[in-house]
Order: C-alpha cells, then structure tokens, then sequence
C-alpha cells in the first residue's frame, strides 16, 4: 500500500481508501460480510474510513466504530459526514443555510456521530452537502472552531455536490476547512480545472469518491442492468443515463490491458493524479478489497494510456436523476 500526505493535516493516509456507504445504504448489505472486508481492508494496509450518518442512519458508523475497536494496535482514520437538518441530497441553491446546517443540528449530529462510533473524537467531518452561498455565513466557521477547540474533531471537510467540482471553492478559500470530497474518475476529470489547483495552492486535501461511476467503470454495467427494488442504483441509472454509461464503458474496453480489469484502470487512472489524497472505492466483498488495495503499488498506468483515457472525459450537469 502507498501513502500519501492528507494535506495540512500531515496525515499520512492509504491511497485507497475505503468508502462505506454500500455496508447500509444499498440492498444486499450484510454486517458479517462487511466485518470481514473491513478487517481485510486494514490488514492489507487501509488506513482511512469515509462513512456519513445517512448510511443507514448510522449504522454505518456503528460498523466503523467496531472496527477502530477491533485494531487498538493500528491508526485508522475516521471519517463522516454530518447530514443536512432538511435531509435534501444534493444541495440546491433554493435551500437556505438555516434549513441545512445551522449550528445546534452541526453540534448534534457530531455528537450523534460520536455515539455511534464510541469514540470521543472523529478525524474528520464533512458537512455532506455544500452550495456556496452559505460561504459567507459566521455560523458554520464559528462551529468548526468550536468542534475543534472541544477536541470533538480533529479536521473539517465538506462533500461537494455530483458534476458540480467548483461548489465549493468560495469555501475553501475561507481556510477553515480541511479536507474536501468529489466525483474523479476517467469520466469525470473536472475536478482537475480548478478544484484541484486551489487545493495545491493552499494544500487542502482531497478525497476522490465514485472512482467507478457508480459501477459503470468497473465494467460489470450494461443496457439490460437491473437491480432489486429499492436499491439506489435503479433510481440513478434510468435509461436517460444508463445506456449512454454503458455506452462509453464499451469503448474503454479495447484500452484494457491484457491481465488487468476495468476497475483495475480506473483506480490506477486516479492514482496517476498526485493531487488525490486518498480514494475511497466501496468494497462490500473481500474479493473487491483484494482487488482494490493490490493497485495501490507505485505502478499506476503507462504515460500512453493514461494520456488516452483522458480522451474519454465525459463533462456532465447535474440533473434530477442524478442526485
């Protein structure tokens, strides 16, 4: 496993991450099978959890907490995302700051958080939601340093909103926030024009997550998928988005190189990006965390094909089934 520097915290973090909203929010979910992952996922040198309470409405934080437990011995770090008070994903400018984050809702779910992971202390919390109109407002600043002064947090990030990589930079440029996660992947390189340069400049780390495009990228997603009533994915890939998605991973696949899978490409796509701190693929199966970790070794991709996929960015908005 590689490690890199999670910007001016100085963590030094694994280049995959892990990513756990599948072990609550997605059907087919199993607590024993996840124990199992995650266990796998720090033996084979996963130092860093993203969880939120909208998992489950906390249980996946639960999941996490068991596993800090189950590791006295390692530093892993933790992180969630505070949910917004109208429980509304993704933020949209007619949501006001007052029915997002005020302050009492950005204490409680902190400490919701906390219970849930039975720790005293989080490494980072993420506001799940940004528009960046609420920039400007004193109350989320003065509640980071609060939850910082307590010893509550550790550091602070937001999560920006899919297909939208500069809603949130007028934040990040108030230097209060730590941390800040989006959508990168081979489709979606916007993050590149000006998220990613900001963050360099004033050395905020990043968190790359849906390295796989929701699925599409791991090259198991055609025209005929379905998937059981009530999963997510049946109400992100209707047919207006999943036959141009399967479309576009069809062309990838001539890239493949021989002895590597799709998903393989599409992390190591990412790893070639030094501006990505960790990423943070969903890995419900050992055989996915075996997988995943093993392109964490310093190789990435040939120049040649790198410069190739980058051809194939795929620049969307977003929409209302996009979420």
């Amino acid at each position: 496993m590689e490690y890199r520097r999670f910007g001016r915290t100085n963590w030094q973090v694994s280049e995959i991450g892990y990513g756990m909203w599948g072990m609550a929010g997605w059907t087919e979910s199993d607590d024993a099978q996840s124990a199992k992952s995650l266990d796998l996922a720090v033996e084979n040198g996963v130092n860093f959890f993203d969880t939120a309470w909208g998992y489950g409405e906390g249980h996946s934080e639960e999941l996490l907490g068991q596993l800090v437990k189950r590791h006295p011995e390692k530093k892993l770090y933790t992180a969630s995302k505070i949910p917004p008070k109208n429980f509304q994903w993704p933020a949209k400018p007619e949501y006001t700051f007052d029915e997002s984050y005020p302050t009492s809702h950005v204490t409680e779910y902190t400490e919701k958080t906390l219970k849930n992971l039975s720790l005293e202390q989080i490494d980072l919390m993420q506001f799940h939601t940004w528009d960046d109109g609420w920039s400007d407002r004193e109350e989320w600043q003065r509640a980071i340093e609060d939850l910082k002064a307590s010893g509550k947090i550790v550091a602070m990030g937001i999560s920006v909103n899919r297909w939208e990589p500069v809603n949130g930079i007028r934040a990040l440029k108030t230097g209060l926030l730590d941390a800040v996660q989006v959508i990168y992947s081979i489709f979606d390189q916007a993050p590149e024009d000006e998220l990613f340069p900001l963050c360099a400049e004033i050395d905020i780390a990043t968190i790359a997550r849906v390295p796989f495009d929701e699925g599409t990228l791991t090259g198991n997603i055609t025209k005929e998928s379905t998937w059981p009533e009530g999963d997510w994915r049946g109400t992100y890939f209707v047919p207006e988005n999943l036959i141009p998605s399967a479309e576009r991973a069809d062309r990838l696949r001539p890239l493949i190189p021989e002895g590597m899978t799709m998903a393989e490409m599409a992390l190591r796509f990412i790893t070639m990006n030094k501006n990505v701190g960790t990423i943070i693929p969903g890995m419900r199966k050992e055989r996915n965390v075996l997988a995943n970790t093993a392109t964490s070794d310093g190789q990435g991709l040939s120049e040649e094909l790198y410069n190739e996929l980058r051809t194939h960015r795929w620049d969307r908005v977003p929409t209302v089934w996009s979420q």
